[in-house]
């Protein structure tokens, strides 16, 4: 994790263009991730945004400890090739199905509480349009968390609305670039 976290880190500092940058998951986000997943038993996982691999390894190795399996969805061939090589060099790759494939698309075709853990780190401003896979799929006590809550807090405010809407227990956690944090009744 430390070293694909420090080649991102390398990779972005050279980079202008938001969207040419790895744009991977900060440590204290990365452990909280790891902590929630194993702390709510989540064994069907899904991410939107597998980038180059960081938060899948964190979730991966979440997957380990409860007997899971993460599903993560990207549409870059190139980072999925790299967090193929980051998880088979960690010992992860067996926990993990890379689906080279829109996230809205991968939520619509799951079914109905199938996801304990869900989360989001994609393009922030789809996610609405995703609406209502995002809380559909979770199972009762499933939990859906989504990055960069205060670093872009306009981007994810429409999200946050939804989840608000048609969910009880919503909040903000400040680690990382802040993760949206919400779980189904």
């Amino acid at each position: 994790m430390d070293r694909v976290a420090d080649a991102a880190a390398r990779h972005d500092a050279t980079q202008e263009d938001r969207l040419n940058r790895w744009r991977v998951l900060e440590p204290d986000a990365g452990r909280f991730l790891w902590f929630l997943t194993q702390a709510v038993g989540a064994r069907n996982i899904v991410e939107i945004g597998t980038s180059r691999g960081v938060s899948t390894l964190w979730l991966a190795d979440a997957a380990r400890a409860t007997g899971g399996r993460v599903a993560s969805f990207d549409t870059d061939p190139a980072a999925q090739a790299d967090a193929a090589a980051s998880l088979a060099e960690a010992g992860l790759a067996g926990y993990v199905d890379l689906r080279l494939e829109d996230g809205g698309a991968g939520l619509a075709g799951l079914g109905d509480g199938e996801v304990d853990m869900l989360f989001l780190d994609a393009e922030r401003t789809e996610y609405p349009s995703w609406w209502p896979h995002p809380v559909r799929v979770l199972r009762a006590g499933g939990v859906l968390v989504a990055d960069n809550a205060l670093s872009h807090p306009g981007e994810i405010a429409p999200l946050e609305a939804l989840l608000r809407r048609d969910l009880t227990a919503v909040t903000t956690i400040p680690v990382g670039k802040g993760e949206l944090v919400a779980r189904r009744p």
